[in-house]
């Protein structure tokens, strides 16, 4: 590593000092690649980055990205969203937390439906949070709840993040998505499971409905299940066609856009200037997701040209350490850059960097990318600057300050730190299912 150190310590020490200027992820990647590549190589090697640029725009596999934000969009425009809220309401008013329990569970519902983080947080920032505060909830656990709960369109299928990452590891997107489906649940059991001991201990946490308030009755809980029956044929559509063998994840990305349409025109909530906004939506967040994509590669391709992998790689070999303490602090820096940096930035940075070094390890490269995919989640709500967090800030009603947000993720936190090492005991939790698929 020493004798291209003279080329990659230069270039880290720009990658720091441009990100913490707080200019946006894709330019700083772009910018160090550029200006390195010119005084190595001189003007003739960009040739390079124009080449990964037309490659990342010509991949068909990143063609179910807009189209996955595109069916979340659609969904959270046309009121689907709002039923089952109000559904859900019926079903959990009256539990230890209910209302709180009940928003894990339509952000797992959502997850499966879309698998973009955004919509859930914000849907349930409008929606979730004004019930949980005129019921008298605590405000930071409920805050907690909505911010975990949306994190959980990062693991369970379909997943835009883990289509970034499985694409950019190239491995299997059908296999990250059954490997994603055990772990996220198990998550969600969890988020569960925390409200309704901590509120059991405490009820002062989450009033329940006194008994001068009337209860739902059992015909109307019943009724609002229908709530259920479009969600559940998205996801059906979705996930189905995947695991049948019937169509790729891109292909399915279209079925799932298509439900989402046939969703809001069966509930006469379809509209032109609803598609119109939900395109537009989904050009603004695809835009930010390919220039990442571009600038990431780009910078990529310097690094491992200029020997920054292979050195790492070496270096790694002449350790004589546990391939365990390896593990632990590669875990280590991907929780630190979550501080910092958004998940499509971490896995376009880091994959390149660390999944040889896995695969030198021994370890399995699926069950790692389920662990990189939990390290993205505790991302999302780390203070400072964790999507989620600015995701419910600009639906926080008055009153209601970010000192809160950020109290009420710390356990959440804990609970996916925990989660992380539950799976890093045991691996076959991850393994499991996709290996029972493929012998099926």
């Amino acid at each position: 590593m020493t004798g291209s150190s003279f080329v990659l310590i230069p270039m880290f020490l720009a990658l720091v000092g441009l990100m913490l200027t707080g200019a946006p992820l894709a330019f700083v990647l772009g910018s160090v690649a550029f200006i390195f590549t010119i005084a190595v190589w001189g003007p003739g090697a960009l040739i390079v980055s124009v080449l990964n640029t037309f490659e990342t725009m010509t991949s068909d596999s990143l063609m179910a990205i807009p189209l996955y934000i595109l069916m979340a969009s659609i969904l959270q425009k046309s009121g689907i969203i709002e039923d089952l809220y109000a559904a859900m309401e019926k079903w959990f008013g009256r539990l230890p937390g209910g209302l709180a329990i009940g928003t894990i569970a339509i952000c797992t519902v959502m997850a499966a439906m879309t698998g973009v983080v955004g919509a859930a947080v914000a849907a349930m920032g409008i929606l979730a949070l004004p019930s949980m505060m005129k019921r008298g909830y605590d405000r930071p656990m409920a805050l907690g709840a909505i911010c975990a709960g949306g994190t959980l369109g990062i693991l369970i299928p379909p997943s835009v993040v883990t289509i970034v990452y499985a694409i950019t590891a190239q491995i299997s997107i059908g296999q990250m998505f059954i490997a994603g489906i055990v772990p996220g649940l198990a998550l969600a059991l969890a988020y569960c499971a925390y409200i309704l001991i901590r509120t059991t201990l405490n009820p002062a946490l989450a009033p329940r409905p006194g008994p001068e308030e009337p209860r739902v009755p059992t015909a109307e809980k019943l009724a609002a299940l229908r709530t259920l029956i479009l969600p559940g044929l998205i996801i059906l559509g979705v996930l189905g066609t995947i695991y049948a063998g019937i169509a790729t994840p891109t292909e399915a990305a279209a079925v799932g856009v298509l439900g989402a349409v046939i969703s809001a025109l069966v509930t006469g909530r379809f509209s032109v200037e609803q598609l119109s906004a939900s395109a537009t939506d989904t050009l603004k967040v695809t835009a930010m997701i390919l220039w990442i994509t571009i600038g990431a590669r780009t910078f990529i391709s310097v690094f491992t040209a200029t020997g920054g992998a292979d050195g790492l790689l070496d270096f790694i070999r002449g350790m004589e350490t546990s391939r365990w303490l390896v593990l632990a602090a590669i875990l280590g820096v991907l929780i630190f850059l979550g501080l910092f940096l958004d998940e499509i930035g971490i896995i376009l940075l880091c994959v390149p960097v660390f999944l040889p070094i896995v695969r030198e390890l021994g370890f399995d490269p699926l069950w790692f990318g389920i662990l990189f995919m939990i390290t993205a989640q505790m991302a999302y709500i780390t203070p400072p600057f964790g999507y989620t967090l600015f995701y419910l800030k600009g639906v926080l009603p008055p009153g209601v300050g970010m000192g809160e947000v950020y109290r009420g993720v710390v356990p959440f936190f804990l609970i996916q730190l925990g989660m992380l090492l539950l799976f890093i005991l045991w691996p076959e939790l991850v393994t499991w299912l996709p290996e029972r698929m493929m012998a099926g």
